[in-house]
C-alpha cells in the first residue's frame, strides 16, 4: 500500500472544511504540506494544529478564482519542496439562489472558483508531474456532480464540469502514471451552507440542519487516503438518500426528473 511518508502534498481550500481536514490527515501520514485558501491567518492555525515540523509545510495563500497566478504559484511551491506529488483541488464556493434570480456575476464567481481555479492549478503543475511520470489529482467534486437540486444551479454546472474535465485527464495521462481520484461528498459538516452567496453575491452568513448533521471532514478525510491508497478513480461519500438520487437519475431519469422537480435534496 502506497505510503505519504515525505510526499509533497498542496491542498486548496486547506483553512476549513475537508480542506482542513486533509491537512491534519495527511501530516498524520508523514506527509510534507503546502496549504492555500484565501485566508493567511487561518492558515497559519491549521499549519500550528498539524503539529509536525514546520519545514515540512508552506503556507501559500493563494485566491483560486484568480487562476491566472496558478503558474506562479506552482513555481513556488517547486521552488521550495522541488516536487509535486499530490495536487487536492479542494477549494469550493456554493451558492442559493433560482436560475432567474442569479446574477450572471455569480455564476462566473463559482465557475471561477469552483471548476476555472482548479483546472489551471492542474495544468501548472502538469508538467512536473509528467517529467516524473507519476503524480496524483484529487479533486473534491460532490453528489451534485452528478444529479441536481434546486437553488444550485451555478453550483451544479461547475460540478459537472468537473467530471467532464478530470476524467478526461485520467484518459490522455493515465499511461504517463498521472492517477485521478474523484471525490464526491453528499452533506458534510463544513462552512459551505454559510458561506453560500445569494443571488447578489453575498454570503448567506447561516447553516442548515442537513449540513450540520452531515459527515464528519475527518472522517471524509480518512476515506480519501484510504481511496488513494487503493488506486480508486472515484468515491461517493454520501447517505442513502442522495446516493438513490444518483441510482435513479443513471436508470431511471425520467423517473429522476420528476421527483426531482417535487423535491429538494438540499
Amino acid at each position: 500500500m502506497a505510503s505519504f511518508e515525505n510526499k509533497v502534498i498542496w491542498i486548496t481550500g486547506a483553512s476549513s472544511g475537508i480542506g482542513e481536514a486533509l491537512a491534519y490527515t495527511f501530516a498524520k501520514a508523514g506527509a510534507k504540506l503546502v496549504l492555500s485558501a484565501r485566508r493567511e491567518e487561518e492558515l497559519k492555525r491549521v499549519a500550528a494544529a498539524c503539529n509536525i515540523a514546520m519545514d515540512k509545510i508552506l503556507i501559500l495563500p493563494f485566491d483560486v478564482s484568480r487562476y491566472e497566478a496558478a503558474e506562479a504559484k506552482a513555481k513556488e511551491v517547486l521552488h521550495h519542496f522541488g516536487q509535486i506529488d499530490i495536487l487536492v483541488n479542494n477549494a469550493g464556493l456554493s451558492h442559493w439562489s433560482k436560475i432567474k434570480d442569479m446574477t450572471m456575476d455569480v455564476l462566473k464567481q463559482i465557475m471561477d472558483t469552483n471548476f476555472f481555479g482548479g483546472a489551471a492549478l492542474t495544468k501548472a503543475v502538469l508538467p512536473s508531474m509528467l517529467e516524473k511520470k507519476k503524480g496524483q489529482i484529487v479533486v473534491i467534486s460532490s453528489i451534485l456532480g452528478k444529479i441536481v437540486t434546486h437553488k444550485q444551479a451555478a453550483y451544479n454546472a461547475s460540478k459537472h464540469a468537473l467530471h467532464g474535465f478530470f476524467d478526461t485527464l485520467r484518459a490522455e495521462y493515465g499511461s504517463d502514471g498521472i492517477k485521478v481520484l474523484i471525490v464526491c461528498p453528499g452533506f458534510v459538516n463544513t462552512n459551505v451552507a454559510k458561506n453560500s452567496l445569494d443571488r447578489n453575491g453575498n454570503p448567506i452568513g447561516r447553516n442548515n440542519k442537513m449540513i450540520e448533521t452531515g459527515l464528519d471532514p475527518i472522517y471524509v478525510s480518512e476515506q480519501i487516503l484510504s481511496a488513494i491508497q487503493n488506486n480508486k478513480e472515484e468515491i461517493l461519500l454520501a447517505g442513502s438518500k442522495e446516493k438513490f438520487g444518483v441510482l435513479m437519475k443513471r436508470f431511471a431519469p425520467g423517473l429522476f426528473s420528476k421527483f426531482i422537480s417535487n423535491n429538494k435534496l438540499a
